[in-house]
């Protein structure tokens, strides 16, 4: 009976109990799984478990629901493995987590929908890859991040939209990106600015391309070198427009938040699908200014020509009055001549 009895309760203290590649730590509820040689994401976890680390690691990638058996992990570290692919809902049912490192692995991309069900992130690190960009739908899933480590990638421009996304925003690495500074880069020194001026923390962005501008850093260059930009295109006045735009829906939001404190999760930022309206906007501005330009024109045109007259007109009054004594002088004196005249007759 005693044996029946450890048979059926063997399993059930295995299924959730430690796996021998790691060491766990039943009062804090963390597992090390650090530099272990793995090859997959170990089974038979606690369901407790608060972190998890698996860096150093051969990890070559996540499939679907791969962390399924600790729903309530906190912080997971899968850096410095072989990452080279992550399924769209590898971290499906993870709703505490809010430390994720991936860095130090081969991540190209992204999928939107990664970080989708997480509204708990806080620390997202995902430096050191060959990350060509990131979806800007993603950004939704950044709201509460606070730290965000894309430095040493492959990203040439970073989309605005995402980053104002990122409302939480504190501290942010760009550097060891090959960014393209030309005119589209425009709208992210600006956003940069803004940031740093809000008491942000950014390490640098420098550039490499084109070649005039190798290793210079966006910040210190100045906007007269963006000079093409303002003459021969529309970047860099919907870049402005844009980012007025923002910052008068961002007070907005953070009036509205002071006014109901208790209604912050009804708050949203501005979406990538509001972009054609600001273009709209934009559109309406650069009209509006050419028809008062235009007005201005034809009133100083109006103000000319009244000028013009008005000196004509003086100018014919004064000759006028010069003149009329000299002809009353010779009327007088054909009247003298003709008094004369009779007296001599």
């Amino acid at each position: 009976m005693k044996g029946l009895m450890y048979a059926l309760l063997c399993p059930l203290s295995l299924s959730h109990g430690c796996p021998k590649e790691c060491s766990c730590n039943s009062n804090t509820k963390v597992v090390d799984c650090r530099g272990r040689g793995l090859f997959d994401i170990p089974r038979r976890l606690d369901p407790e478990t608060q972190e998890l680390h698996l860096q150093d690691n051969r990890i070559r990638g996540l499939g679907s629901m791969a962390f399924r058996e600790i729903p309530r992990v906190r912080i997971l570290d899968l850096s410095n493995n072989s990452i080279t692919s992550i399924s769209p809902t590898a971290l499906l049912g993870l709703r505490t987590l809010q430390h994720l490192s991936l860095a130090y692995n081969s991540l190209r991309e992204l999928d939107k929908r990664l970080l989708g069900p997480i509204h708990s992130l806080s620390h997202l690190d995902l430096s050191h890859n060959s990350l060509w960009g990131l979806p800007g739908a993603i950004g939704e899933s950044l709201r509460n991040v606070s730290y965000l480590g894309l430095a040493n990638n492959r990203l040439t421009r970073l989309d605005r939209t995402l980053l104002e996304a990122v409302t939480s925003l504190d501290s942010l690495t760009l550097r060891g990106n090959p960014w393209r500074c030309d005119c589209q880069i425009l709208s992210l020194k600006l956003w940069l600015e803004t940031y740093l001026f809000k008491g942000g923390v950014l390490d640098e962005v420098l550039c490499f391309q084109p070649e005039e501008m190798k290793e210079k850093d966006l910040q210190k260059i100045p906007y007269q070198l963006f000079h093409t930009c303002m003459t021969t295109s529309y970047h860099y006045l919907f870049a402005n427009i844009q980012h007025l735009e923002s910052e008068r829906l961002q007070r907005g939001h953070t009036h509205g938040n002071n006014a109901h404190p208790s209604s912050h999760s009804l708050h949203c930022e501005p979406k990538q699908k509001q972009r054609p309206v600001n273009l709209r906007h934009a559109i309406a501005t650069v009209i509006i200014t050419g028809v008062v330009c235009g007005i201005v024109c034809l009133m100083m045109l109006a103000a000319a020509v009244y000028g013009c007259a008005y000196a004509a007109i003086m100018a014919k009054y004064h000759l006028f009055s010069q003149f009329q004594p000299f002809d009353r002088f010779k009327s007088s004196c054909r009247a003298s001549n003709t008094s004369i005249n009779m007296q001599f007759l």
